[in-house]
């Protein structure tokens, strides 16, 4: 994908960020908090991406043929097909 460990976390909470830990420290931090990985990496003839927000993965897919809606009520592509716009 072209990016670090270090970009796939959301580290903060657990004091991860100290820029001196090395990726097998950031790695071996995965494995006792496998919730850190809960990070959808998407593998397709189109590319690999990290797929957070989860519509990154629409980029990854063939075009979306009507709408889209998220899990929690937000519209991502119109009853058209169209991706809508975020703010």
């Amino acid at each position: 994908m072209g990016i670090t460990v270090r970009a796939l976390l959301p580290y903060a909470e657990l004091g991860l960020g100290d820029a001196s830990l090395t990726d097998d420290q950031l790695l071996d931090a995965m494995l006792a908090y496998p919730i850190l990985i809960n990070r959808p990496i998407v593998v397709s003839p189109n590319g690999v991406r990290l797929c957070r927000p989860s519509e990154e993965v629409l980029d990854l897919l063939p075009s979306q043929q009507g709408e889209f809606i998220k899990e929690d009520g937000e519209r991502v592509v119109d009853e058209r097909g169209r991706r809508i716009a975020t703010a």
